[in-house]
């Protein structure tokens, strides 16, 4: 009998194991329900919301996100704004200025747990919520909500009156559930930032005027009731109000928008999703909107092909917001533009479909793994889509992402940089945020490419998105992912690029003649951050040698990189300034040497990259 029960200590043992192992995920289901009242802007909300616990922990609060509550004079929004070294020029002091009629907010009246009121505190923009009956692990429970909300004038990116005339953009305007993970609760005030939420199904009645249409997450579930562009047969709906029913499944937020003005056009795609766009017509709009889909649908066979499948039956660019910011299944996005800036935006905001959407990267305390892994594959389809001449007066690149190499490296140079590890609500100014997670963060791609070879960086993209999705990967799962595929060690490089703001530079010390004609070349270390080195040898004959030079701490090297065929060099020691790489030609064969010929390599002076003989 005692070895039946050490069997069952075992099996105990390792499902704790397995579980503490998995990265579990809480669900949350909504069913909500709104009456929008066009002349006071304002709605009146229904919510139930089934919550279930998978995680090992005990449940004896939760808390929700009540992001209108910012556009209030004296939030959190409002005081950062107002303070910040750089406000952002949408903001400024904006809000400190809006009258009560101007203004967001949502007001909760009741909150009960399977039917019973409980006791609820309003701070800021955070609900913070006491239960009645804890949680525990693997258990469900039904909350119930009734609520009152005002749509504040269009600041950032949610509210009404857009500068191009849009009468509703409704992003963050219901009481979000906050998400609660392997590293504890995530209520965090809305200062202006980024987002995080919790996968579920959302099923989400709007009732308004029947003057307006609607844009938004999920799929039309009363289509042929409604009409106007979502269904091929008239709306067949009579009277002052129209709701609107929408539903999606698995996703982490619901966004929608409306306007009198706005027409749907609906697209197939090749890959058969189905697109719709949204947006007001006019002189500045119907022509580029209208040519908008051809490059969309060879955009998503690219973004398929090169990040993972897109998994949703349907993508809506719909006109609103302040710019550009993407949601599930859609985005808003300023419409009033140039064609290219509108292929532009609309491919940079379902990029984010791949990278917050799908892998949904906490964005508080990761931005550059949504930002900029979004602005590096952006980057490439958009020169995808430049060689397919699909973007009329624009040539392709012959190094893609080169920019945000160059723009990393100048503001590393103003010494306001700050590590890419910064939360995102604490960097010290909007410019150390912004070249942080959207630049700094392409070029941790791109340079990865460097170090390990494009084609392994491409392999574990796809092996990332499709082992990650629906998980809120961090740094190190996506680290890990990368040393699988290449098979070198990659924790030097998170550290020097992530946590700190060391910078590279390499150079050439001097070129030699060796014994047995063969030159000596000497590089050196300069700067604080080691990376493995690519050499690139012109001889006088018009031929070309590589020498790729591994770090000793990468235990390995890379063995294709896309670009061209490269010889081994002995391994460099981090820790030693200079290198002597020796070639098999006499000094009087070569022509020219480079460091980074590629120009994949941060390197923050490239003036001492290049050593070209002189008579």
């Amino acid at each position: 009998m005692k070895y039946i029960y050490h069997l069952i200590f075992l099996i105990g043992c390792f499902n704790l194991l397995s579980a503490q192992s998995d990265r579990w995920q809480q669900e949350v289901n909504y069913k909500m329900k709104i009456d929008f009242d066009v002349d006071n802007h304002t709605y009146k909300g229904e919510q139930k919301l089934r919550y279930k616990n998978n995680s090992p922990d005990t449940l004896n609060k939760v808390f929700y996100h009540l992001y209108f509550n910012a556009f209030q004079p004296g939030s959190m929004m409002d005081e950062r704004s107002r303070t910040i070294m750089d406000p952002d020029r949408r903001v400024g002091d904006r809000i400190s200025k809006l009258l009560d009629d101007e203004m967001g907010y949502i007001k909760v009246s009741s909150l009960k747990q399977d039917g019973k009121d409980l006791q609820f505190e309003v701070v800021g923009t955070i609900l913070e919520v006491t239960l009645n009956k804890a949680i525990t692990p693997g258990k469900s429970a039904n909350l119930e909500m009734n609520y009152e909300a005002q749509v504040p004038i269009q600041i950032r990116r949610s509210g009404r009156n857009s500068s191009e005339g849009i009468d509703y953009s409704m992003a963050q305007w219901y009481p979000k559930l906050c998400e609660y993970d392997y590293q504890g609760w995530h209520a965090n005030p809305y200062v202006g930032r980024e987002f995080y939420g919790i996968w579920g199904d959302f099923e989400v009645e709007i009732k308004i005027d029947d003057s307006y249409t609607l844009g938004a997450t999920g799929i039309l579930q009363n289509a042929k009731k409604i009409g106007r562009g979502y269904s091929d047969e008239s709306a067949k709906v009579k009277g002052k109000k129209i709701c609107w029913k929408f539903k999606a499944e698995n996703v982490h937020d619901f966004v929608w928008a409306a306007d009198r003005d706005y027409v749907v056009e609906a697209k197939m795609t090749d890959s058969g999703v189905k697109i719709y766009y949204v947006y007001q017509p006019g002189e500045r709009t119907t022509e580029n909107w209208q040519n908008l889909h051809k490059p969309m649908n060879e955009a998503l066979k690219f973004m398929n092909k090169n990040f993972g499948e897109y998994p949703y039956p349907v993508y809506s660019f719909i006109q609103g917001g302040d710019g550009g910011m993407e949601y599930p299944m859609a985005t808003l996005i300023t419409g009033e533009r140039s064609f290219g800036s509108l292929v532009g935006v609309s491919v940079h905001e379902w990029m984010h479909s791949w990278y917050q959407m799908l892998l949904g990267t906490n964005e508080a305390l990761y931005p550059w793994m949504d930002e900029g892994f979004t602005t590096y594959g952006s980057s490439k389809v958009m020169n995808h889509l430049r060689e397919k001449e699909l973007i009329p007066g624009s040539t392709a690149a012959i190094h893609p992402n080169e920019g945000n190499i160059k723009g990393y490296v100048n503001f590393a140079k103003t010494g306001l940089e700050e590590p890419i590890s910064t939360h995102s609500d604490h960097y010290i100014t909007n410019s150390a945020y912004g070249r942080g997670s959207y630049t700094k963060g392409a070029v941790f791609l791109k340079q990865l490419e460097y170090v390990i070879g494009e084609n392994a960086v491409k392999t574990g993209l796809i092996k990332y998105y499709n082992e990650w999705k629906y998980k809120h990967p961090n740094v190190n799962d996506f680290i890990r992912v990368m040393e699988k595929v290449s098979g070198i060690e990659l924790d030097w490089y998170k550290e020097y690029f992530v946590n700190t703001v060391h910078t590279i530079d390499y150079g050439i010390d001097s070129v030699l003649i060796d014994n047995d004609k063969a030159t000596k070349i000497v590089l050196y270390k300069n700067g604080v951050m080691p990376m493995p080195v690519d050499v690139n040898i012109k001889l006088i004959n018009g031929t070309s040698q590589n020498y790729n030079i591994p770090l000793r701490i990468m235990r390995g090297n890379k063995k294709d990189d896309g670009l061209h065929v490269f010889t081994i060099a002995e391994d460099w020691p981090w820790t030693h300034r200079f290198y002597e790489l020796i070639v098999p030609f006499d000094l009087s064969e070569i022509e020219a040497i480079e460091i980074d010929k590629s120009f994949r390599m941060a390197d923050a002076d490239r003036s001492n990259n290049v050593w070209v003989k002189t008579e």
